[in-house]
């Protein structure tokens, strides 16, 4: 069964496998308005919750269970969800980086840890 939207609030998954972090974004995300659809620590929760919530943006970790599968995990959540993705990692090397902007191009990458006002900044970037 899919939820229906609340109009008055944009949708929010959060994609992250370490619990501390993912609650630290929920907290954050809720208070620049957003109702939280989800906590999801890994690809397939993460694709779950956003088949039944279709959330609006989507956070996700690069690093989802020691595999950098978060990368791919944004780019199906952004063309089949149509859902708008910002980058939280601890990995701002350069191919990192590079493979980001080649799968999801255009998506803000905020290095952790993530302050408020830059995720705020990111956030405001994404949704429309």
């Amino acid at each position: 069964m899919t939820d229906v939207k609340n109009e008055n609030r944009n949708r929010a998954l959060i994609v992250e496998d370490e619990f501390l972090i993912a609650l630290d974004l929920e907290a954050a995300m809720t208070g620049l308005g957003f109702e939280i659809c989800g906590l999801a620590p890994s690809a397939e929760e993460a694709r779950s919750l956003a088949m039944n919530h279709l959330p609006d943006i989507v956070l996700v970790d690069v690093y989802l269970g020691g595999a950098r599968e978060g990368i791919e995990t944004a780019r199906w959540l952004r063309d089949v969800c149509d859902a708008s993705v910002v980058f939280v990692t601890a990995y701002t090397d350069d191919a990192t980086l590079e493979r980001i902007r080649e799968v999801v191009p255009g998506s803000p990458i905020l290095a952790k840890p993530v302050y408020r006002e830059r995720l705020a900044a990111a956030v405001a970037e994404v949704v429309h």
